[in-house]
């Protein structure tokens, strides 16, 4: 066995052998890097919830946001069958011009009817006016007859006294008065009548009843030449075929007003307190990744979104349940966007509330 490796070192062997400097160093297995690292990433992280605490309070982001478009849907006022198409989906179109029309047959011979009834009632005024005009002249014949009627009378009277005539002469003298007498109480009540049928100021209801069908159907068919109501583009045109039966109030097509696109951002209710109209806003829109639009509050809505729902919520009935409402806000951008906009397009939208808009 080695002796050396057994016996204890003498004094002096001990003060001969080499000094071994003794130093606190890193647990074994860590270098240096990793040990900066720990110290590193939690100073970071404390730097960034500090900043992140003292900056939330400024400004509020949602992902519950579309881009919005005036769409307006074009349906004819008329009914009946499509007889021209002059637009299909894509076409841009501006106010005033014909999109479609419906076979316009119908009603032109609806309004030739009506100008013949007009033509009708025409010519029956105009009777009834001869007819009033007749009447006076029967009136003055009746007056003439009654007076002539009252002098033969009068000279019956005066024979009858100096004995010259009979007492039957003088009853037909009185009857032929009382005849002629009811002659012109007819003829003035049949001139009061002739002229009951006759409006004030020669307005009369038959006319104005017959031209305001005249005017309706001049109107109809008007109306089966479909024209759009602004500038856009065509959109869901598809079932727009010549044939296909068109239904008053029935959608044929739609219009997007591409040129008035914003944003409808549904804040939850704690986030809209501080939010009023002409705050900034930025608009992140997912179909142009990595680019911002800028934008502003235009308005905040009146009413969340449930109470304008088809059935709103009714919490006075049953169990009720607490539920984050959402309240609509209107995003203008600040001019033209630099993009294209596309209803129904995903954004992310943030305000800021110590930040008005320009």
């Amino acid at each position: 066995m080695n002796k050396m490796a057994t016996e204890p070192m003498t004094g002096a062997e001990t003060a001969d052998a080499p000094k071994v400097k003794r130093r606190r160093g890193l647990p074994k297995g860590m270098s240096a890097t990793r040990a900066i690292l720990m110290l590193i990433v939690p100073a970071l992280l404390i730097v960034g919830g500090a900043y992140y605490w003292m900056t939330s309070g400024g400004s509020v982001s949602t992902d519950d946001a579309q881009v919005k478009l005036d769409i307006v849907s074009v349906s004819p006022q008329v009914a009946g069958p499509v007889s021209q198409v002059f637009v299909k989906n894509g076409a841009k179109v501006t106010r005033g011009q014909i999109l479609f029309r419906i076979d316009p047959a119908p009603f032109q011979v609806a309004l030739e009817n009506a100008e013949a009834q007009l033509a009708a009632a025409r010519l029956q005024t105009t009777q009834l006016q001869t007819q009033a005009a007749g009447t006076g002249a029967d009136i003055t014949g009746a007056q003439a007859n009654l007076k002539i009627k009252q002098n033969a009378l009068a000279r019956q009277s005066a024979l009858l006294k100096e004995g010259f005539t009979t007492r039957a002469d003088y009853e037909d003298a009185l009857n032929e008065v009382r005849t002629a007498e009811t002659d012109l109480a007819d003829a003035r009540a049949r001139a009061a009548n002739a002229h009951a049928a006759l409006a004030p100021g020669g307005n009369q209801p038959q006319i104005a009843q017959a031209q305001a069908a005249v005017d309706k159907a001049k109107l109809d068919l008007e109306r089966t030449t479909i024209r759009a109501p602004m500038d856009g583009m065509v959109e869901n045109a598809d079932n727009l075929q010549i044939g296909q039966m068109a239904v008053t109030g029935v959608g044929m097509l739609s219009i997007v007003h591409s040129q008035t696109a914003w944003v409808e951002a549904n804040f939850k209710e704690k986030d809209v307190g501080k939010m009023v109209p002409g705050q900034r806003a930025r608009i992140e829109v997912d179909a142009y990744p990595g680019q911002e639009f800028e934008a502003h509050v235009q308005s905040v809505g009146a009413g969340t979104g449930s109470e304008f729902s088809l059935l709103p919520a009714q919490n006075a009935n049953g169990n009720w349940v607490k539920v984050t409402q959402r309240v609509p806000v209107r995003i203008a951008f600040d001019g033209m966007p630099a993009k294209p906009m596309i209803a129904g397009l995903s954004v992310d939208a943030t305000v800021y509330f110590d930040k008005p808009s320009k």
